[in-house]
């Protein structure tokens, strides 16, 4: 009875070392799963930045897919106006458009048509007096050098946002006109992030239909001489303490005509040949555009060129006005301090011609 009842006992109740190695074994046996190995954190680690990286690549991509949807639905937009020109040819379709701006309504002119430009050019070319010119036409609007402020042309989303801006007809500036626009554009610096991003943007160009005028000088020794007069008046302000880069007057024109520059000979040749690549370089980075090529002398002597313009776009043919009065009217070595230098540096390169001017 004695080993019946102690056999009994024994399988209902463990003794009292076999509990204490059992909760031993247990606690023993649980522990491995609260240390993990160095190698493991690092592994871990390594695998959450992967997830992290992973996750904000697909929030850029997604952000940069929205923009890109915004533009293709401004498009779209454009395309769905219930607006049908019959005598427009096939070929001009891609460049006429209806944009519907966000700020106020085009009311009756909601059907008339309108053209993008944009006026290609560099500093000290007459691309300031003929955007005047191009402005006291009616139905054109240039809206100035835009991307001289340097978070516009910042970097591509940023230059093509402030272009959605321009051609859907919302930007405000002076030369804005009433809703029945047919022309709207800017003047574009080559220097001004234009170049830099010159594929993006004549993609841009490209698919909304921009057309584009190329305002050129061929001389560039006048060019060069506007430069350093401009230049010098930034700085000592000649007229009533105030910087002009263009004047109306013919008095303020002949204060600033005054100064003559001293001409660094030993770089000359350089910067002209630095100007002259960026104008080619213009010309070749947007050869499949849609473009025309003026040059400033030839506008000057030859006013039938803003009439070529004016067919070139699709406007209407008027006369075209503009207040600026030209600086530099005398000959060109009237203009220089050293010209017996810039002459002798000069004669006989690729750039003597520009000593006639």
């Amino acid at each position: 009875m004695e080993g019946v009842g102690r056999e009994h006992d024994s399988s209902v109740a463990l003794p009292v070392e076999d509990f204490v190695a059992a909760k031993d074994t247990t606690i023993l046996s649980t522990k491995p799963t609260r240390r993990y190995p160095l190698a493991s954190w690092v592994a871990i680690l390594a695998l959450a930045t992967l997830v992290g990286v992973y996750i904000f690549s697909l929030s850029l991509k997604q952000n940069g897919m929205l923009f890109g949807l915004r533009q293709t639905n401004m498009i779209e937009k454009e395309r769905e106006q219930p607006c049908h020109h019959p005598g427009v040819p096939e070929t001009e379709t891609p460049y006429v458009h209806f944009p519907t701006p966000n700020t106020y309504s085009r009311k009756e002119c909601a059907c008339t048509p309108v053209r993008f430009f944009a006026i290609l050019s560099m500093q000290r070319s007459g691309s300031g007096w003929f955007e005047t010119l191009l402005n006291s036409h009616e139905n054109i609007s240039s809206n100035g050098e835009i991307f001289s402020v340097k978070d516009r042309r910042s970097n591509v989303t940023a230059i093509t946002q402030t272009l959605d801006k321009l051609y859907n007809l919302d930007w405000v500036s002076s030369a804005a006109k009433n809703e029945c626009t047919a022309a709207v554009g800017l003047k574009w610096m080559l220097n001004q992030g234009l170049m830099k991003h010159h594929q993006e943007i004549a993609e841009y160009f490209n698919r909304r239909g921009v057309s584009l005028i190329f305002l050129l000088r061929r001389n560039l020794l006048q060019r060069h001489v506007s430069i350093l007069a401009n230049d010098y008046d930034r700085n000592t302000k000649q007229l009533n303490g105030t910087h002009k880069a263009h004047v109306h007057h013919r008095g303020q024109a002949d204060v600033l005509a005054q100064y003559k520059p001293t001409i660094d000979t030993k770089s000359l040749i350089a910067e002209l040949k630095r100007s002259d690549k960026l104008a080619a370089d213009g010309l070749v980075g947007f050869k499949k555009i849609r473009s025309i090529v003026l040059y400033y002398e030839d506008v000057v002597s030859n006013h039938t060129k803003l009439t070529d313009v004016l067919d070139f776009l699709k406007l209407p043919n008027m006369k075209l006005s503009s207040r600026h009065v030209k600086i530099h009217t005398k000959r060109l070595r009237d203009h220089i301090d050293n010209w017996t230098d810039v002459s002798n540096t000069l004669n006989g390169t690729q750039y003597q011609s520009f000593l006639n001017g």
